[in-house]
């Protein structure tokens, strides 16, 4: 890796989704109704949390910085292949390659670090209800919380610093619509098998024990609570951990298989890395207020406040 910091190409080639014109138009006409429907629900969740004091628990303001952040990790990349669909010439410039690849692996390692909080908050809640209050205060919530944001900024930051150390000469064409670290060290001028393995580890491998720390944690948690005997209290909490694996397998699934082969690249790539960067992040939020009558019946009455405001 010794070698003098500079590159060659200024902009790199993103052969996106499909070459076929009607398959882009179908694909931008279905991508455009889904965010045209899930991303204003997602603004939605937030504000309803935001503005009914019924919702104040940490397990609902983690919800909201949940939701929040899979908004920002969905306006990374999207927009652009969006764009994409109508242009000749799909290119992106080696600024801009950069930055993707700095935010989405920022607001994803931030996500995982929020949903680590939220198993806390479960074990808090399940573990010691009677210090549920002083030990989840807002105090401690607003650290789990900024903790999420600066590990996400620590991770992504030594990826990028990384890779801008490299010299890329050609040739620049990525066979994808985003920039990704998997795809973009391949084209660098130089021998990279170090540094693909130091990825493996600290996207792949470290994605791993995360999922399983969070599904061993939860599998305990919910263990717990059946030998605890049944009740409603205890069949509501049942219910939010499950739905918190359903999140934490949607989440980390695609992460996985996309981070744990840096090495080789498969046919299913593109499906998977639409779905990650796509389509479950919205998902994320909308699966949990699905399963959650609270969130729901808030919904309805900020809803209904807004059309009686309007109806003056």
């Amino acid at each position: 890796m010794d070698h003098e910091n500079g590159t060659g190409v200024t902009e790199f080639v993103l052969l996106g989704l499909s070459q076929t014109w009607e398959i882009q138009l179908f694909l931008f006409i279905l991508f455009l109704v889904f965010y045209s429907v899930i991303l204003p629900a997602n603004i939605l969740i937030i504000l309803t949390i935001r503005s009914d004091p019924h919702l104040g628990s940490p397990m609902y303001f983690f919800l909201a910085n949940l939701a929040f952040l899979d908004i920002c990790y969905c306006s990374v990349t999207p927009p652009k292949m969006l764009a994409d669909f109508f242009s000749h010439h799909k290119m992106i410039s080696y600024g801009g390659c950069m930055a993707q690849i700095f935010f989405i692996h920022f607001l994803g390692a931030a996500e995982v670090f929020l949903l680590m909080g939220m198993a806390f908050d479960r074990y808090v809640a399940i573990c010691h209800p009677l210090r549920y209050a002083s030990m989840m205060s807002r105090e401690v919530c607003g650290a789990l919380v900024g903790a999420a944001w600066a590990g996400g900024f620590t991770h992504s930051i030594l990826q990028v610093v990384l890779i801008l150390r490299l010299p890329f000469c050609g040739p620049n064409e990525l066979d994808n619509f985003f920039c990704d670290i998997t795809q973009v060290i391949k084209l660098a001028c130089t021998d990279v098998y170090m540094l693909e393995f130091f990825m493996f580890f600290s996207s792949g491998f470290s994605t791993m024990m995360c999922f399983l720390v969070l599904l061993i944690s939860y599998a305990v948690l919910l263990v717990r609570l059946q030998a605890g005997g049944p009740s409603k209290g205890t069949s509501k909490v049942a219910s939010t951990c499950v739905t918190h694996v359903i999140i934490v397998f949607i989440m980390f699934s695609p992460a996985i298989y996309i981070y744990c082969h840096p090495f080789h690249t498969f046919f299913l790539d593109k499906v998977v890395s639409v779905f990650h960067t796509m389509v479950f992040p919205l998902m994320n939020p909308i699966i949990y207020t699905l399963r959650n009558k609270e969130i729901i019946s808030a919904m309805k009455r900020l809803l209904d406040r807004q059309g009686l405001c309007r109806g003056k």
